[in-house]
């Protein structure tokens, strides 16, 4: 199958000149080594963990296994080889050449915790998501997502206004290259194995005792919380499982990437906020597929369409920056008194509301939170609305009406 050119890729080589060392992390399947691979000058090596008899090397001998491949060299699942690390340390501070190691590997929070502790200040660490609109569907203007209008018009420009329906399709297609690039056309056949080999190969790896099936169904009770509230009784209950075994599966999607969490605003001028998180997917075509929904039509009337219009919307706006190398500074808003404002993005010192609704004629009332803000320690700029209408608009001067496609 074709390649399909990710928004990272200039990132990638720019911290490339700099850096001896490069660790992009992120989920199975988002695409990591095929980009590196993608990028590789004709001399750089590859070598894969998933090998047991290389991993064993690694492992054992991690001098030994740096002598065998020689840089540049580019090391699939590191996670697998911790030793290896310290070794790089010592490669780098001898004088490695920038670029000398590309490293991937599927389980971020480990490999992060693995970086810092051996190759602080010597590593460039980026993550890597799912493609993004932009990346599956075309788009001019590469930029993190702003609530500025001259910016907004710029980001749709190269992209093609659709209604409600083609974008349910684009969520209930989700943004994994192996099924969006036509390699793996049976969309459920996709899923099942990718739920089958994260679970067997990543989860066993960091909880070696985790009964499969009952995870596989822990998953789907979490998917069908998606966008929400999190509520880990609630999850444990349809499971039947404690909350404590709740809580670190829960531990163990994040660590791995499946999932994330927006945590609520607050600030000492903000005393009713709720502490809860949010609670988000990374990919909404594995939440389509876990909750059952059988088609785009059927998901787009279905109990869960707002919840995943909005997970959908803020997964993308994450990777607007991420794929820039940079960090989204995003929460949401909920008090005491049930006011709540879906996002609130934070950036070049205000606090911007947004509000992600399955309608093409929003209403005023929709932006009704925004003002609990101006009781915050930021300043309050331009807010939005992210809703299914055609075209980019203004509810009023200080708020805009932003189409899901545009992000």
């Amino acid at each position: 199958m074709a390649y399909m050119k990710r928004d990272i890729e200039a990132v990638i080589l720019e911290v490339t000149g700099s850096y001896a060392a490069l660790i992009v992390t992120g989920a199975r399947q988002v695409g990591k080594s095929t980009t590196l691979r993608q990028l590789s000058a004709p001399d750089r090596k590859e070598v894969t963990l998933d090998d047991l008899e290389a991993r064993r090397i690694a492992q054992t001998d991690p001098e030994l296994f740096l002598s065998m491949y020689k840089p540049p060299l580019l090391i699939d699942e590191v996670q697998y080889a911790p030793q290896l690390f310290s070794r790089i340390k010592m490669e780098i501070d001898n004088g490695a050449a920038p670029g000398s190691y590309w490293m991937t590997g599927s389980q971020p929070f480990r490999l992060m915790e693995l970086a810092q502790e051996s190759l602080a200040g010597r590593a460039a660490i980026l993550h890597m998501s799912a493609l993004s609109q932009r990346e599956i569907y075309g788009g001019d203007r590469l930029q993190p997502f702003t609530l500025r209008f001259p910016e907004l018009q710029e980001r749709a420009k190269g992209r093609t206004p659709i209604d409600a329906a083609a974008q349910y399709e684009r969520i209930w297609k989700g943004s994994l290259p192996g099924h969006i690039s036509g390699q793996y056309p049976q969309r459920d056949i996709f899923y099942s194995s990718y739920l089958q080999t994260y679970i067997r190969r990543d989860i066993k790896d960091m909880m070696e005792d985790v009964d499969s099936l009952l995870f596989a169904d822990f998953v789907r009770a979490a998917a069908c919380r998606a966008g929400q509230m999190l509520n880990v009784h609630d999850i444990a209950l349809d499971v039947g499982v404690s909350d404590d075994t709740a809580k670190r599966w829960l531990g163990l999607l994040e660590k791995s990437d499946v999932i994330f969490y927006l945590r609520p605003y607050s600030n000492n001028l903000l005393k009713r906020t709720v502490k809860t998180p949010k609670m988000y997917f990374f990919d909404t075509g594995l939440v389509a597929y876990l909750t059952k929904y059988s088609s785009p039509e059927i998901l787009m009337n279905g109990a869960i369409n707002g919840a995943l219009l909005e997970n959908y919307a803020v997964a993308e706006i994450m990777k607007s920056y991420g794929n820039l190398g940079l960090e989204a500074i995003c929460h949401y808003y909920r008090d005491k008194d049930s006011k709540e404002i879906d996002l609130i993005l934070e950036s070049d010192g205000e606090l911007h509301p947004v509000e992600i609704k399955k309608t093409a004629s929003p209403p005023t009332e929709l932006t009704g939170a925004f003002k609990v803000l101006d009781k915050a320690s930021i300043p309050r700029g331009t807010g939005a609305v992210i809703c299914t209408k055609r075209e980019l608009s203004a509810l009023d001067r200080g708020t805009m009406i932003v189409p899901v496609w545009v992000l």
